[in-house]
């Protein structure tokens, strides 16, 4: 571009920022699914993609920019929000199969088609907000500074890049040598002391499981403490009380452990989760009648028609009506739906959608934190009854908002970080229009790279990847359909969920939640993550901790990922 154009000859939106920006962000998608599925939450990518970005846009091209980077970035997360929504949502169908092979039969190409659609609506929703939430109501987005920072760092960012690939190196050599048969999957410290199985004392040896523990710290101990609650708590009184049925404690010592999970902890999770989540949609009340506001008041700003820096409203009405018409094409594709039905799906699931959206965008620029699994099952549960039923069209919904409300997120987190590097608003949103529906194949296509067969699935229950946020919307499916569940239990835990969730911990009740879901060997691994966290952040300081020991411990993330995943497709192929 011309030193007279109207911006300078100044790199931003490069090819070189696209193409690593859709490299980044399609190996962190597969990796994040398989981190979904294994501990129910998926962590930001926009940190790894800032490190790598600085290690070779500037590190190996010499070329880059902090701007440039901030495209990366922004590309490489918009491809990776799509692996929370899907793996929150579609793996539920793969779970429901066990017991009902009908749910098995679906075509995937409605799936693709509205995760599409949520994903460029979760853009175009941010368009006209922009400037209302981050430049008028100055909200924080603390991912956003937090990603700012590190833009603006590039010393430290070669650095990062080095300790990201240490971490990466650590885990990939370790889990090759556990899929080689030469390394333990999980040390059982409880067994040699006499510790019965309803008790357990089980470490999962898993680096992506203590990464994600280093990487929370604080913020992640009610997680690990809901574990402790689970199974050094409840189980023990639950057997010592007779509670658990049918099963000897002393001649079948092991099926207590596993009786305790499958009738009492299980659903008692599933539960907490679904009041955690549903609580945490109504305490965001307040955020959607702010974004409404903010909706309304840059509506006003020039018309409407926003600035030059931005994408304007033609962008807004195009995208929404893009999105309605292909997820009723979607609809229209899942067998058993009715022109009526694809309708109210295409226009209520917009809707919801939008509202959704807005509830995100405003609780995450408060507190980072956002009840995008809640929003999501209220969709899937309004679907099930506009659809008589329908269990497909119910998910493929779930699977559109999820990826769309994450998308919100994301993109305002994006917005935040370029405002304070000084990136060009316009140039992200293009940027993410381009290439964010990559996600969404890549994400399915791993979810069923996982999965395996049937007659041995890849994730669920009592695998390594035990898929709880998909467990907890199979549970309740299964209960809309009539079928046999422990409905006590799943008030109960409802109960509970709910009431925690008004704690002033974020989120208290799903972490809660998932932690009695999940085995403890996860739950225990992923406390101790914290636990060091916490101790090497006194110890060594917040700059030290930002600098090695945050890539350190993403390294850790993707290198178990990836490795897994590569040991699946070698296993395919052979």
């Amino acid at each position: 571009m011309s030193q007279n154009s109207k911006y300078p000859a100044y790199r931003e939106l490069t090819i070189p920022a696209l193409v690593l920006g859709v490299i980044l962000g399609s190996i962190m998608t597969s990796a994040f699914v398989y981190i979904g599925l294994k501990l129910g939450f998926t962590l930001g990518g926009s940190t790894v993609a800032a490190i790598m970005g600085f290690a070779i846009l500037r590190g190996v091209l010499k070329k880059g920019t902090i701007v440039e980077n901030n495209i990366n970035q922004t590309i490489a997360s918009g491809i990776n929000t799509a692996s929370s929504g899907v793996a929150f949502t579609l793996p539920a169908l793969f779970l429901l199969s066990l017991n009902n092979p009908d749910y098995a039969n679906f075509d995937i190409l409605p799936f693709l088609f509205a995760g599409t659609a949520g994903s460029f609506l979760g853009i175009v929703l941010i368009i006209p907000l922009r400037k209302q939430m981050l430049e008028f109501e100055r909200l924080r987005f603390p991912t956003g500074i937090a990603v700012s920072k590190l833009l603006k760092s590039p010393g430290a960012g070669i650095h990062q890049a080095k300790m990201l690939g240490i971490g990466f190196g650590i885990a990939a050599l370790f889990h090759t040598l556990e899929q080689l048969g030469h390394a333990p999957s999980e040390v059982d410290l409880g067994s040699p002391l006499g510790i019965a199985s309803h008790i357990p004392f089980i470490v999962a040896l898993s680096f992506a499981n203590f990464g994600a523990g280093l990487l929370s710290g604080k913020g992640g101990l009610p997680f690990a403490l809901g574990g402790v609650l689970a199974w050094w708590v409840i189980s023990p009184i639950a057997v010592g009380q007779g509670w658990v049925s049918g099963v000897d404690a002393e001649q079948y010592p092991t099926l207590v452990g596993d009786q305790v999970y499958g009738s009492m902890l299980r659903p008692l999770g599933i539960g907490m989760l679904i009041g955690g989540a549903l609580a945490g949609v109504v305490l965001s009340f307040p955020a959607l009648k702010s974004a409404i506001q903010s909706l309304s008041a840059a509506s006003k700003m020039k018309g409407g028609k926003g600035s030059s820096d931005e994408l304007g409203s033609k962008a807004l009405y195009t995208g929404l009506t893009a999105a309605v018409i292909v997820l009723f094409v979607a609809a229209m594709s899942v067998e058993g739906v009715s022109t009526g039905q694809a309708v109210a799906i295409s226009l209520v699931g917009t809707l919801w959608l939008g509202l959704a959206g807005l509830i995100v965008a405003q609780a995450t620029g408060m507190t980072d934190i956002s009840p995008l699994s809640g929003l999501a099952l209220i969709a899937v549960t309004l679907m099930f009854f506009l659809t008589s039923g329908n269990v497909i069209a119910a998910v493929m919904l779930g699977v559109a908002v999820c990826i769309g409300i994450g998308q919100c997120a994301d993109m305002m987190q994006d917005l935040k970080t370029g405002h304070l590097v000084g990136s060009t608003p316009k140039r992200q949103q293009i940027a993410q229009f381009l290439v964010a529906w990559m996600g969404v194949p890549i994400a399915i296509f791993t979810v069923y790279l996982l999965w395996g067969s049937a007659e041995n699935p890849g994730f669920g229950p009592g695998t390594a990847l035990p898929a709880p946020q998909a467990g907890a919307l199979s549970g309740i499916i299964e209960s809309l359909v009539g079928g046999d569940v422990a409905l006590d239990k799943y008030v109960a835990g409802a109960g509970l969920g709910g009431a925690l969730a008004f704690y002033p911990i974020g989120g208290l009740g799903v972490l809660v939640g998932l932690a009695m879901y999940l085995p403890f060997s996860i739950t225990l691994g992923y406390g101790i993550g914290c636990v060091v966290s916490i101790y090497l952040g006194k110890k060594k300081g917040n700059r030290w901790m930002g600098e090695t020991l945050v890539p350190l411990a993403a390294g850790f993330i993707v290198g178990e990922a990836l490795t897994n995943l590569t040991a699946v497709l070698v296993r395919l192929a052979s």
